[in-house]
C-alpha cells in the first residue's frame, strides 16, 4: 500500500525522489504511518492525502461535511470516545438525501474497517456510504452532534429568549449585531460556546485563529481541550460579537485590548474577563471565567496535611512579616489568600486588599481594584493604604521593586503583609526580590515564609486503578519507596464520569519554606536558590514533588 500511495503522489508530482527516500528513511529509523508521516513533515496537505487515498480505494473525499442536516440519534447508541478514538463520525440525514444515500459514515483512515464494521453493527446499518474528511471536519461534527444530543444549544437560546434563566449582561449597545438577522446565529453560538464551558467547568476558553483554520478550545483542570472548529467565514463575527459584549471596540483589531462581561446561568453569576491580541491571521482571544456564586474555601479546605496546616495557622495570626504565595499564572495562589484572609478575617482586625482583579467580595475586608488607566498602580495604592491604618494587607502580586520597597517597610512597621510572586519554587522567591532590588538584609528580616503551590488534577474515584509503585520514578521524584511497600499507588484509567480522561478536579500542592534563623543567617551571605532550597531541605521541608498524588501528574506541574 505505501508504494501505491507513494506512487501516486509521485504521479501527481505531489512528492519527489528525495520526499520518497526521506520517508522510507524515517519509517526505518522510526516506524510509522506514510501518510502521517508526510503531511507531518509537510511534504503533502492533509487534503492532498485524502485526495490522494480517495483514488487508491475509490472513496469520495469530502472537504466539508453537511452537518446542518445530520441527525444525532446515534449519540445515545455510541460514546464520543470511540467515535473520536478512531476519528469517525455517522451522518444520518435528516430531510436531505446526500449523493443518493440516507447514511453516511465519514471516516479519516481507510484501513480501519474494524472499526467500521463496529460502528455499522452498533447502529443497525444496511445501506449507507463511507466518505474520506479530514480529522477536523470528523472532530467538528462529532462534537456539534454531542452538543446538540445534550440539548445544550437549543435549550439555552430558549431559556434565554423565553423565561430570563440564562441572560447575558451589557448587551444595551449591541443593536449592530441584534437587529442583524444575519447574524443571529452567531449570538446563539457565543451563547453555546460559554455555557458549554461553564457546564465543563472551564476556567479559561480560547479562540484562536490560524493560516487554514479557526479553533476554539477550553481549559479544564488546567488541560486544553478542543470544543470546536467553526468554518473560517465565522470568525470576524464570533469576535466582534464578543468584543461587543466586552464593551470593547471592535474597529481596533492592531492593538491588544482588555474588557470584561458578566454572564448569569441559573443560579451563577459568572464574570468573563476577555483579552484580545493581534496576529497573524486575526484576533486572538481568551476568556478567563470566574464562578463569582462559587464559595471560598477554607483554609482546612485547600489540601494541607494536619501538621503543616498548624505551621501556616500559626504563620498567619503573626503581628507583622512577610508570607508570600509563588507559582505560575492559574495555580490557585490567589484561591489560598482568600482561605487565608478568611480564616483571620475577625471585627477586632482592620484587613484591606489592593487586587488586579478583585476575584471575589469578601465580607468585612475593604477591596480595592488596581486601574491603570487612572495611574492607580499597585505601588500607588499601597502607599494610600498605609495610612488606613491597616493591621493586614494584601498585595495581589508585586510586580516592581516600589511596590516590594513598600511591602517590606510595611512588613518591619507592625503590618501582616501577604502577595504573590511569579517564581518556580519557594526558594526561588528569595532570589527574585533580590533581582527586584530589595536588599538580602532587609528579606530576612521581613520575610518570614514562602509558599510555592501548583495544582494537580485528582484521580477519578470510580475508575482509578491500584499498580505496583514505580520505585524508580518515586526515587526521582524525592519520595521514600519503602513508604509504598506494604501498599499500592493509583493510576489514571478513564471511564464516562471523567470524560475518559482518568481525572475529575483538582488539588493543590505546596512547598512551605519557613524562614528560621538558619536560613536567614545564609540569606545575608546568598541569594543563590539552590543553596538555599538545600538549606530548607536539610530543616525537613517537604517539596512540591513529596507532595503529589500521581507521580504523572507531579511531573507534569513540576518538570516545567
Amino acid at each position: 500500500m505505501s508504494k501505491s500511495l507513494l506512487q501516486i503522489l509521485k504521479d501527481r508530482t505531489l512528492v519527489s525522489e528525495e520526499d520518497i527516500k526521506e520517508v522510507w528513511r524515517t519509517i526505518k529509523e522510526k516506524g510509522g504511518n506514510t501518510g502521517e508521516i508526510l503531511v507531518n513533515k509537510k511534504i503533502i496537505t492533509e487534503a492532498q492525502l485524502l485526495e490522494t487515498l480517495s483514488v487508491l480505494y475509490d472513496i469520495p473525499f469530502w472537504h466539508e461535511l453537511p452537518v446542518d442536516h445530520i441527525s444525532n440519534d446515534f449519540t445515545r447508541k455510541i460514546s464520543i470516545q470511540f467515535l473520536k478514538k478512531y476519528v469517525m463520525v455517522p451522518l444520518t440525514n435528516k430531510g436531505k438525501v446526500v449523493d443518493g444515500s440516507g447514511n453516511i459514515i465519514a471516516i479519516n483512515d481507510p484501513v480501519s474497517l474494524q472499526a467500521i464494521d463496529d460502528l455499522v453493527r452498533i447502529l443497525g446499518l444496511d445501506d449507507y456510504k463511507v466518505v474520506l474528511a479530514t480529522k477536523n471536519s470528523i472532530t467538528s461534527a462529532i462534537n456539534i452532534s454531542y452538543d446538540i444530543s445534550r440539548d445544550s444549544a437549543q435549550q439555552l437560546v430558549q431559556n434565554m429568549e423565553e423565561n430570563g434563566s440564562i441572560t447575558i449582561a451589557g448587551l444595551e449597545d449591541t443593536a449592530d449585531l441584534l437587529d442583524d438577522t444575519s447574524d443571529a446565529p452567531i449570538i446563539k453560538l457565543v451563547n453555546h460556546i460559554i455555557s458549554q464551558s461553564i457546564k465543563a467547568r472551564a476556567s479559561d476558553i480560547h479562540i484562536e485563529p490560524y493560516q487554514s483554520s479557526f479553533k476554539v478550545r477550553y481549559r479544564v483542570d488546567g488541560i486544553l481541550y478542543d470544543l470546536l472548529s467553526p468554518p473560517m467565514g465565522i470568525q470576524p463575527a464570533l469576535i466582534s460579537r464578543i468584543k461587543v459584549m466586552a464593551k470593547m471596540n471592535i474597529a481596533e483589531k492592531r492593538l491588544p485590548q482588555d474588557g470584561r462581561f458578566e454572564v448569569k446561568m441559573g443560579g451563577q453569576s459568572i464574570d468573563v474577563r476577555v483579552s484580545t491580541i493581534p496576529s497573524s491571521f486575526g484576533e486572538r482571544l481568551v476568556l478567563r471565567l470566574l464562578n463569582k456564586s462559587g464559595s471560598l474555601l477554607r483554609l482546612t479546605e485547600i489540601g494541607l496535611s494536619s501538621e503543616r496546616l498548624a505551621s501556616l495557622e500559626n504563620l498567619v495570626r503573626s503581628p507583622n512579616g512577610i508570607i508570600l504565595v509563588t507559582g505560575p499564572t492559574g495555580s490557585g495562589k490567589t484561591t489560598t489568600l482568600y482561605a487565608i484572609l478568611s480564616s483571620i478575617n475577625t471585627s477586632d482586625i482592620n484587613i484591606i486588599t489592593i487586587e488586579d482583579p478583585i476575584e471575589y467580595q469578601i465580607k468585612g475586608i475593604s477591596q480595592m481594584q488596581v486601574n491603570p488607566k487612572i495611574n492607580l498602580t499597585f505601588a500607588r495604592g499601597l502607599r494610600s493604604i498605609v495610612r488606613q491604618d491597616p493591621d493586614v494587607i494584601l498585595i495581589g502580586e508585586i510586580r516592581d521593586r516600589e511596590t516590594a520597597e513598600i511591602a517590606v517597610h510595611s512588613a518591619l512597621t507592625g503590618h501582616l503583609v501577604f502577595s504573590t510572586l511569579h517564581t518556580n519554587d519557594s526558594a526561588s522567591a528569595i532570589t527574585r526580590l533580590v533581582d527586584i532590588g530589595i536588599e538580602p538584609f532587609l528579606i530576612s528580616s521581613s520575610v518570614m515564609a514562602v509558599v510555592a503551590q501548583r495544582l494537580i488534577r485528582v484521580l477519578c474515584s470510580y475508575c482509578k486503578e491500584a499498580s505496583e509503585p514505580d520505585y524508580i520514578a518515586l526515587e526521582g521524584l524525592g519520595v521514600i519507596p519503602d513508604k509504598f511497600k506494604d501498599g499500592k499507588i493509583y493510576k489514571a484509567k478513564g471511564c464516562e464520569k471523567c470524560f475518559n480522561t482518568g481525572y475529575k478536579s483538582r488539588m493543590a500542592i505546596f512547598e512551605i519554606m519557613v524562614l528560621n534563623s538558619n536560613l536567614k543567617n545564609l540569606i545575608l551571605k546568598t541569594y543563590d536558590s539552590n543553596r538555599i532550597k538545600n538549606e530548607a531541605l536539610n530543616q525537613n521541608m517537604i517539596t512540591l514533588r513529596q507532595d503529589g498524588t500521581t507521580i504523572e501528574e507531579v511531573l507534569r506541574v513540576t518538570q516545567r
